[in-house]
């Protein structure tokens, strides 16, 4: 087991904590000893340590294993019975792929452990399994959260799933079960005409029911036999534009239009927007065409008006701008609750801001995002978006296209820029 260091809230620790931490920061190779596994072991069970007589329940196990990864990681150790005396397993090579099947196929996201097999003068051998946590939170297959409180592990209730999520800030919140959903918060017609869109090729085994297809086909929810609990990527997909709103209100979108060049300008008029992605998407492009004009080629000459006292109204690139707003839609981080996503139409451009993690965006990152080099948040819901099949019209080339169409309307450059875990990109018309 490698070398980690853990973050311990107590003021004072007890002989367990400060046991495992001696073991887990003064390790001085990669693989775990006799000395040091007989050291840890002593220190009995905790919040980062669990002993294990054998592998007897894999449900109970896995379980465990999530409970262990969502608490900062940690150690289960299998062949030490309840006196902390080492009784050593039957077959440790069969516990060692149990244990790598579990976190592969029964843990979602899927984990990679460290495990190791320690032998003992006496011929006993002991198993352990070293969790490291890299993709918080972690689930079990039937979308069940847990958490490691000392020497037990509880399960995460639905009314503090929220809040928990919220403050770890899980980076596949597209993934996110939502407890409280049902079959009746979708679409029929939407979900229906993408589904019959690959009938063609590939015959879709559940059409017409909910649950199943978005269980079975999409994998854009949870739950065993009757259970159905859709993810955030399902409802913002699929799901009437009402309950959305209802239960997912931080999906919405701000659409306004200023009479001057900032956001210091007048306001002339502001809409949220709510609803699934193919209805803010059409809303969003009907909006912004009432004030601005979208062509594909830069215009010959400047635009008349019969008003002098009048300005024309700016032209953009049709592609850049209905590129920009899947950009926006697509790629928010929906972790965030109080950071709106807006898009700000002004003059002479239109400013196109969502809620993004800042931490990963150095100065060479976000010059890197002009090649299209970039994290790509909710890659589900971008691979459903950009289809054909779902109607949303996306054009090709990303964000490096919207970049150079819209310079080569307006002859000046875009700007693009992260600040207080906000991304932003403007893009200029003439």
């Amino acid at each position: 087991m490698p070398r980690r260091k853990f973050r311990h809230s107590q003021r004072f620790d007890t002989p367990a904590d400060r046991s495992h931490e001696e073991y887990l920061l003064n390790q001085p190779a990669q693989l775990t000893t006799r000395t040091e596994l007989l050291r840890l072991i002593r220190g009995g069970e905790d919040t980062y340590l669990e002993l294990k007589v054998k592998l007897s329940n894999s449900e109970r196990i896995t379980q465990g294993i999530v409970a262990l990864a969502n608490t900062n990681g940690g150690t289960i150790i299998f062949g030490i019975n309840d006196q902390l005396r080492i009784e050593g397993v039957a077959n440790p090579e069969g516990v060692m792929e149990e244990l790598a099947r579990i976190c592969r196929d029964e843990i979602v996201p899927p984990l990679v452990p460290i495990l190791d097999s320690i032998a003992f003068d006496s011929g006993k051998r002991v198993v352990a399994l070293d969790v490291e946590p890299r993709r918080r939170p972690y689930r079990t297959r039937d979308g069940r959260f847990y958490m490691r409180f000392g020497a037990e592990k509880r399960e995460v209730a639905r009314e503090q799933l929220s809040m928990w999520l919220d403050e770890i800030r899980p980076l596949g919140y597209e993934n996110i079960p939502l407890f409280t959903a049902s079959e009746g918060d979708f679409d029929d017609g939407l979900l229906w005409t993408f589904a019959k869109g690959y009938d063609d090729s590939s015959p879709v085994s559940n059409l017409y029911q909910t649950a199943d297809f978005l269980k079975k086909d999409l994998l854009m929810a949870i739950g065993t036999g009757d259970e159905f609990m859709p993810t955030v990527a399902a409802l913002v997909l699929f799901g009437k534009s009402d309950r959305v709103d209802a239960m997912f209100p931080r999906s919405a979108v701000t659409v306004a239009r200023y009479s001057g060049e900032n956001g210091s300008a007048q306001l002339v008029e502001s809409r949220k927007v709510i609803g699934n992605l193919h209805h803010q998407n059409e809303s969003i492009k009907e909006f912004i065409s009432r004030y601005c004009d979208l062509t594909k080629d830069r215009p010959k000459r400047a635009a008349e008006t019969d008003d002098p006292m009048a300005k024309p109204r700016s032209r953009f690139h049709i592609y850049a701008v209905r590129e920009a707003i899947a950009n926006l839609l697509v790629h928010r981080d929906f972790v965030f609750r109080d950071i709106a996503s807006r898009i700000n139409i002004y003059d002479n451009s239109i400013e196109f801001i969502n809620a993004r993690r800042t931490i990963g965006f150095t100065p060479p990152g976000g010059r890197a995002i002009r090649y299209g080099i970039t994290l790509r948040l909710n890659p589900q819901i971008a691979a459903v978006f950009a289809r054909r099949e779902y109607g949303s019209s996306v054009p090709q080339g990303g964000l490096p296209m919207v970049l150079k169409q819209s310079e080569r309307i307006s002859g000046k450059r875009a700007e693009v820029y992260t600040s207080n875990d906000e991304f932003k990109l403007k893009i200029y018309g003439i």
